[in-house]
C-alpha cells in the first residue's frame, strides 16, 4: 500500500511539474515575443513619432495585450479549460490594464517628478515595469483567466 501510494504521489508530482514547465516555457516564449513587440512599439511611438511617453506605453500595451491573449489561449494554456472569449478576454484585459497602470505609474514618476527624458532611462523603467507585470500576469492567468479543467 505504501509503495503504491508513493508511486502515485511521484507520478502526480511528475505530471504537475511537466505541466508547470510547459506553461512557464510557453509563457516565456509568448512573453519574449510580446516584450520585443512592446519595446519596439514604445520606441517607435516615443522616438520616431514623438508621442508622449505615456501615450506610447498605452499604444504598445494595447497591441501586445491582444496578441498575447491569442498566443496564450492557443499555446501556453491550451490544455486548460476553455471558458470562452467573452469570459476570458475581459478578465485578461483587466489583468493587463492593471499591470499597464503599474507601468504608467512607474514611467510617469520617472518621466515627470524625476524629470528624466533620457530614452535609455525611460526604456529601462519600461522594461522593469514589464518584468514586474509578467509575474503578476502569469499568476493571474493561471488562477482567473485560464482555469484548470474540472
Amino acid at each position: 500500500m505504501h509503495v503504491a501510494a508513493a508511486a502515485g504521489i511521484r507520478a502526480t508530482l511528475r505530471d504537475t511539474w511537466r505541466v508547470l514547465l510547459k506553461e512557464l516555457s510557453a509563457f516565456g516564449v509568448v512573453g519574449a515575443i510580446n516584450f520585443a513587440l512592446d519595446v519596439a512599439l514604445f520606441q517607435l511611438m516615443y522616438v520616431v513619432i514623438g508621442a508622449d511617453a505615456l501615450v506610447a506605453k498605452i499604444v504598445s500595451t494595447s497591441i501586445t495585450t491582444t496578441t498575447a491573449y491569442f498566443m496564450h489561449r492557443h499555446w501556453s494554456f491550451a490544455h486548460r479549460e476553455r471558458t470562452g472569449i467573452r469570459r476570458e478576454y475581459p478578465i485578461f484585459f483587466l489583468v493587463n490594464a492593471l499591470t499597464l497602470a503599474l507601468s504608467l505609474v512607474m514611467i510617469g514618476v520617472v518621466r515627470y517628478p524625476l524629470g528624466q527624458t533620457s530614452v535609455l532611462v525611460l526604456q529601462l523603467t519600461n522594461i522593469a515595469s514589464i518584468a514586474i507585470g509578467t509575474v503578476i500576469r502569469f499568476l493571474a492567468y493561471k488562477r482567473w483567466v485560464f482555469p484548470p479543467r474540472t
